[in-house]
């Protein structure tokens, strides 16, 4: 049941309005109905006691010897009239709408007479027979052809009024009124008055409640757009009052986090750039050691902090998105970055294109691209594959190594800032521990991913995804 519902917001909403108008619709269309129905019975039963007491007036004025040919005349259906059927003593129809009928006869006739109402079922058929002409003869043949010999005995009418009144002389004169079959269909205008009417409302509904859930839909796309982009535009405080202060606190949140990762990058970046001077100094006095061993060992352990503090300086860069976004040529960069590999004594098999150019920070993404590599003539051995695979929605960077890989359970704790695999932590035998944590930031600030997996000759695969759109914008 939960998957027929929808997702959306707007579509919940609008799917609660739809379905409150439709019963509403319903209610409505049925007490309409049921209204009508009465109203039309309460017309049809005031005309027949009208014409009833109409009949009985002027039968009562004539002569007796003129009230057969008068009831022969008079005798036009939907009413037909008899002169002959004895009172019916003790088949009264005693329900209220009889007795509301024989008060409406009453009102018409302005005078108390003797008047009952019969039931169709409570007088012998025969004996009704042979009293009533109920239909002309064309009636009765089209009665014949659609049902036979029994065709006589259905009625004419689906509800059929017998009654009975006593002239002014004792006189009974016996009605066989039908009343014509209400209409139970659905009237076709009322249906299409109906459907106009809620469809109008469903789209004026739909409307509403989009203008009300766009800015929802924008709150939710900058929140998730967030951790990529500090810098994106903040939000339009537009909208209902909670909407508003909605986006009021998100960009009052963004700032805050913006004036925060901010200052922590100003302040580690100024003590590692303050870091450096007595490092330089360090290194000139080293010279005047006259202890070579003692002195190459200092000599490495201060090149180790002067890594460890470029390394943090770009993770911050990385981090603070401080580089803007220019066209750049893929194949151009790659193959540049991968001559600095080959110099360095890597072989590099480099293979596929993008044929075009791409919006991106072009010192950032060298960058990453350069620490991938490095991180694989590293660990990897000097034979490196890069391939580039462009599906026109977004371009694929694979880099392969023949190392030994790392294991599926650590994939994901490499990318946290200074996690090595190594257990022994030192400098020596690896990085810093920020190298994939820059490539990653860097990727990410591209709005791309950038996945861990296992290369064909066992070694660690590398894939950047770089989609077009988001670097376009990157």
């Amino acid at each position: 049941m939960k998957r027929l519902l929808p997702r959306t917001l707007f579509g919940q909403i609008v799917l609660a309005l739809f379905a409150g108008l439709l019963v509403m619709q319903i209610l409505g269309l049925w007490l309409m109905l049921d209204d009508r129905s009465k109203l039309n019975y309460k017309l049809l039963a005031e005309y027949s006691a009208q014409r009833m007491g109409g009949i009985v007036v002027v039968l009562d004025q004539a002569e007796p010897a003129e009230r057969p040919a008068l009831a022969r005349a008079l005798s036009v259906l939907p009413t037909t009239l008899s002169l002959d059927l004895p009172w019916q003593a003790g088949n009264a129809e005693t329900s209220a709408a009889a007795k509301t009928f024989m008060r409406q006869v009453r009102r018409e006739l302005g005078a108390a007479r003797e008047i009952q109402v019969l039931s169709l079922e409570q007088i012998d058929r025969d004996v009704f027979e042979a009293h009533f002409q109920r239909a002309s003869p064309h009636d009765r043949h089209e009665q014949a052809e659609h049902g036979g010999e029994n065709a006589s005995r259905r009625p004419i009418f689906s509800r059929v009024v017998i009654a009975q009144a006593k002239l002014g002389d004792g006189s009974v004169v016996t009605f066989h009124h039908a009343l014509p079959a209400l209409a139970t269909d659905l009237p076709h205008r009322i249906l299409a008055l109906l459907v106009l009417l809620g469809l109008s409302v469903l789209a004026l509904s739909a409307w509403a409640v989009r203008r009300l859930t766009r800015p929802l839909a924008g709150l939710a796309d900058a929140a998730a757009g967030l951790a990529r982009n500090l810098n994106q535009p903040p939000l339009p405080e537009s909208g209902p009052q909670e909407v508003r202060r909605a986006a009021e606190a998100f960009n009052a949140m963004q700032r805050d986090l913006k004036r925060l990762i901010d200052t922590r990058a100003q302040a580690l970046s100024a003590v590692s750039h303050d870091l450096r001077l007595p490092i330089t100094r360090m290194r000139l006095r080293l010279e005047a050691l006259g202890d070579s061993a003692l002195r190459d060992k200092m000599a490495q352990d201060l090149g180790e902090m002067d890594t460890m503090i470029g390394d943090t300086l770009d993770f911050l860069r990385a981090s603070t998105n401080v580089e803007a976004s220019a066209l750049l040529n893929l194949d151009a960069l790659l193959d540049s970055v991968c001559e600095d590999m080959e110099a360095l004594g890597a072989r590099i098999h480099r293979s596929g294109q993008t044929r075009r150019a791409i919006a991106a920070r072009p010192h950032a993404l060298r960058r990453c691209i350069a620490n991938l590599l490095e991180n694989a003539r590293c660990y990897g051995g000097d034979a490196v594959s890069l391939a580039v695979e462009d599906s026109g929605s977004a371009v694929r960077i694979i880099i392969e190594d023949q190392g030994p890989g790392i294991p599926a359970a650590e994939r994901e704790k490499v990318f946290e800032p200074y996690y090595r695999l190594e257990s022994s932590r030192a400098r020596h035998t690896g990085g810093t521990g920020l190298g994939l944590t820059i490539a990653k930031a860097i990727v990410e600030a591209h709005h791309g991913t950038i996945t861990l997996g296992t290369a064909a000759g066992g070694g660690l695969r590398v894939e950047l995804a770089l989609p077009q759109a988001a670097t376009n914008t990157a």
